[in-house]
């Protein structure tokens, strides 16, 4: 495979790396790479902008002193000046992304002095913009080994402290401890409507009430993690408490999905097979999910797996939205045949309606917090970049809320009284509505 070749295969790399760095202190270790690109950091810089680059153990395959190794090293680049040095690449005005005059340069190797296994430079970023750290290796089949850590950040103030945050995301801890105080407050209001109709209550409202203490949790954890790394560059271990917290989470929402799709606990006791199937697909794969998640985080895009765990990522997400609306639909299946055995046409037509609503509503969740939030964050300017977690999170809210509200502990009897005119209206209804389907 020529170089171009190779070049055009990993393009997709570095864009789908896009909007994925927090902006923290990161330590990349490359051995015997090959790639003639390697994405490493994203960030986005105002006019204060700082990138400290220190790289060790700098060891190349060839040792060939007649290698050219201006056309080895480090550079930023912006995503409208990364499409330009792809045109330029595939037209052959240049050879390596290194000569394009569109590229700023940080480090490249032909500057090495003394000891060549090591350098440390700090690089000065005055135009402000969302920018990608990428290292190139131009020279055929020669293989790198180097440890890399990199610092982005902005000054602020008048006295200049770091922010480690880039410009889109600085406001994150704010936002994420503003959303975890909503959270633990309506976590104290469902715990007193458990109480005060505690007579009511089943098993599946403690389990909604466990998914919001959590959520509220898993907030609050990343709160503190933004946090640290705005003012530090690093978690302080925060971010392990998060990827608990988040595990924990994703894990009890899913399954409580399924639990109030297929009626546990407020319609019937037990779970049929197919359902407890369901949950033994959902709840394995929830594992993988937040196993691949913890992955993509923590190496970040140099990694030269990185892209398959983000595509087992989104694989799995994908799979688990999709299986979590067949319970659903069996339900509602079942009420509608239920309707014209039992004859109680009444009973079954508000139940069948809650649940078509509910079946509506997580679709719209699904939906808005997979895909216009992805489409939001891709076109929205870096400057906003917290925007899409806004939109994310008040999805959330609300899907919460609608949740809480549509199956909160009420005093009702399914065996209750109506006249013959309703009993026939409600069998008419039912009647003409069209089947529904998944």
């Amino acid at each position: 495979m020529d170089f171009s070749s190779r070049f055009s295969s990993i393009v997709l790399l570095l864009f789908i790396s896009i909007s994925i760095a927090s902006g923290e202190i990161r330590k990349s270790e490359i051995r015997s790479d090959d790639r003639p690109i390697i994405p490493l950091d994203e960030f986005g810089f105002t006019h204060t902008g700082r990138l400290e680059l220190d790289a060790s153990k700098i060891s190349l395959s060839n040792t060939n002193p007649d290698l050219d190794l201006s056309k080895v090293g480090f550079f930023l680049c912006t995503r409208d000046a990364w499409v330009h040095v792809i045109q330029q690449l595939e037209e052959e005005e240049i050879t390596c992304a290194l000569q394009s005059d569109l590229v700023k340069h940080v480090f490249t190797f032909n500057n090495l002095k003394g000891d060549k296994s090591r350098f440390s430079t700090v690089f000065t970023e005055n135009d402000a913009d969302q920018y990608s750290l990428v290292f190139a290796n131009c020279l055929q089949q020669v293989e790198i080994s180097m440890d890399v850590r990199s610092a982005m950040y902005n000054l602020e103030g008048k006295k200049g402290g770091r922010d480690y945050l880039s410009a889109g995301r600085t406001v994150l801890p704010k936002v994420y401890f503003f959303f975890s105080v909503i959270y633990f407050s309506l976590a104290a209001t469902w715990i007193y409507v458990l109480y005060k109709k505690r007579l009511t209550v089943f098993a599946i409202h403690f389990f909604m009430l466990g998914v919001v203490v959590l959520k509220a949790l898993n907030l609050l954890c990343e709160a503190e993690d933004k946090s640290y790394i705005k003012k530090t560059g690093t978690a302080h271990g925060w971010d392990v408490l998060f990827y608990i917290f988040n595990f924990l989470k994703g894990i009890t929402l899913f399954t409580l999905i399924v639990l109030i799709g297929t009626g546990w606990s407020f319609l019937k006791p037990y779970l049929q097979d197919k359902e407890k199937k369901v949950l033994m697909i959902v709840i394995p794969l929830q594992v993988v999910a937040n196993f691949a998640q913890v992955v993509i985080d923590e190496t970040g895009p140099y990694g030269q797996d990185w892209v398959t765990w983000k595509q087992i990522f989104l694989l799995v997400d994908v799979v688990c939205c999709c299986a979590v609306l067949f319970p659903i639909v069996w339900s509602i299946k079942n009420l509608r045949e239920a309707a014209k055995t039992d004859g109680k046409a009444a009973v079954n037509l508000v139940k069948l309606t809650l649940f078509r609503q509910y079946y509506i509503v997580v679709i719209c969740y699904i939906y808005f917090t997979r895909v216009v939030v992805y489409a939001l964050e891709t076109i929205t300017s870096y400057k906003y970049m917290w925007t899409s977690v806004v939109a994310s999170e008040l999805a959330t809210l609300a899907f919460y809320l609608f949740t809480g509200y549509k199956f909160r502990p009420e005093v009702h009897n399914p065996y209750f009284v109506v006249d013959d005119e309703e009993e026939e209206a409600a069998a008419e209804a039912l009647k003409l509505e069209d089947e529904f389907e998944l």
